[in-house]
């Protein structure tokens, strides 16, 4: 005669048969992948850049070296006012010209008198990059500097060693005296006469991270950010985060397109940064005026939709403020940015997609792109061959859009090479090369739709996609002759 099994052992074992029955593991990374301060910095999407300085007071945009430092007096400077300005745009990291081409420091550099010290602003006992750091901390706002390697009034310019330790000096004070600093800017600028002039870039690097542990160091190589190769404020339409360091050199013009786009077989990871100025200036003058709100939303998609981050500079005037038809311009592109992508009918669709991993209610599934929530994410079954899909069902049909915006989780790597948008499954509305942080597509006119699908027909392996938002975008599309 069979004995009866226990209640409490039958339970147990009716449970094992679930418990027993492992949740899928984690898709892997595919490298490279970026380090925390990268990711962090990717997720600004937009910084700000402060050119000030004595050609602020000449008019100019290369100062000669040889301007007196009598002339800086700026009678109103009010860096917790910059800081302001910065706030309206929302940005969390500031960028200033600790010093530019011309060799005038923005500090009291104990290594040269063309500084602040022998100005009559603040009687000489004035500090720009003190006042600065303070504001932005004060405001919650991470601080960067630029430090420019060329120096046209620095008399061992143009000589090797001399000139490199007279930088390593300088930037031995801005890393030391002033706090934490997230970001160091350099490039690779030299005189006309100084083309020789050999800049000691792995020493530079190597004391700014022994100062200055999770500081990210910006160059046209890195290590941890690259240039995008043009000043307009364009990623490429195709823009990898990696590159292969070994194969740039900073300074080096050839090497331009190869930044703008990055690498899909770089094993280096160093995301592109677009820089451009609110103004066609860098510094302040008094005939020119901030770009147009539409051209700035062009620049927007132009940076932030390609992966990039946007590095937006806002020159102070010579009361040392920012004008305030720039502080205007910069409230209106947070608004515009702000009622763009407000709202996104994508949020709670139904969705299908490919294959999910580890099934529609489990921890990759394909609803996580409309939750809102860009730490979660799809992630296909790795067996799936051929191309990949996604596709929102069950759309608001009384809701427009016009802005389809893809994100990837980049902390696992950038995967997709190529993807199609498709509309209710007719023709291709979209086709694009790279997505990474955020892809932006702006569509000729505005549509309604049942369904939205994405297909990802080339990969370097299984695409996890943490976000696929539609949006509607209410502003006319900037037309220039001059292509950015």
């Amino acid at each position: 005669m069979r004995k009866a099994v226990p209640l409490f052992l039958a339970i147990l074992l009716y449970h094992s048969k679930f418990s027993l029955a492992k949740p899928p593991s984690p898709p892997l990374p595919v490298l490279p992948v970026p380090s925390s301060s990268q990711l962090k910095w990717q997720r600004r999407e937009i910084i700000m850049f402060f050119h000030f300085g004595v050609n602020t007071f000449t008019n100019s945009e290369w100062g000669t070296g040889h301007e007196s430092p009598t002339i800086f007096n700026p009678t109103a400077l009010n860096t917790t006012q910059w800081i302001s300005a910065a706030s309206a745009l929302g940005v969390s990291l500031v960028i200033l010209t600790a010093k530019h081409h011309d060799g005038f420091c923005l500090w009291p550099s104990r290594y040269t008198h063309h500084s602040v010290a022998l100005s009559p602003w603040h009687g000489g006992k004035g500090d720009v990059v003190s006042n600065f750091v303070n504001a932005a901390h004060a405001g919650g706002i991470d601080v960067g500097l630029y430090l420019s390697p060329w120096d046209r009034h620095e008399k061992s310019y143009g000589l090797d060693v001399p000139y490199n330790e007279y930088y390593l000096g300088q930037l031995y004070e801005l890393l030391t005296n002033y706090g934490s600093i997230s970001e160091i800017w350099f490039d690779g600028a030299k005189g006309a006469n100084a083309t020789n002039m050999t800049y000691y870039f792995k020493d530079w690097f190597g004391m700014t991270k022994q100062l200055q542990g999770s500081i990210n160091i910006f160059s046209d190589a890195g290590p941890d950010l690259r240039w995008v190769g043009d000043e307009k404020g364009a990623a490429g339409e195709t823009c990898w985060s990696q590159i292969n360091r070994t194969s740039l050199r900073i300074g080096d013009a050839s090497l331009e397109r190869y930044l703008n786009t990055g690498d899909p077989r770089g094993t280096d990871w160093v995301p592109p940064e677009c820089d451009v100025s609110i103004r066609p200036g860098w510094f302040w003058h008094e005939t020119e005026k901030p770009k147009p709100l539409n051209q700035l939303i062009d620049i927007y998609y132009k940076s932030v939709g390609r992966n990039c981050v946007l590095l937006l500079n806002v020159p102070p005037n010579t009361t040392g403020l920012v004008s305030e038809i720039d502080v205007k311009r910069l409230r209106q592109f947070r608004l515009a940015i702000d009622k763009i992508f407000k709202e996104d009918i994508a949020r709670g669709s139904i969705v299908k997609a490919s294959s999910e991993r580890g099934g529609k209610n489990g921890s990759f599934a394909a609803s996580n792109v409309v939750d809102g929530d860009e730490e979660t994410y799809w992630a296909p079954e790795e067996e799936k061959k051929g191309s990949y899909w996604i596709e929102l069902c069950g759309l608001n049909q009384t809701a427009k859009f016009n802005v389809v915006r893809i994100q990837e989780m980049i902390s696992m790597g950038q995967r997709i090479r190529r993807h199609e948008v498709y509309v209710d499954g007719k023709a291709v509305v979209r086709n694009g090369t790279t997505v990474g942080h955020k892809r932006l597509h702006r569509l000729e006119q505005p549509m309604r739709a049942k369904s939205v699908r994405i297909r990802i027909p080339e990969s370097r392996g299984p695409p996890l996609l943490s976000v696929v938002g539609l949006h509607f975008d209410p502003f006319k599309p900037w037309v220039s002759t001059n292509t950015l």
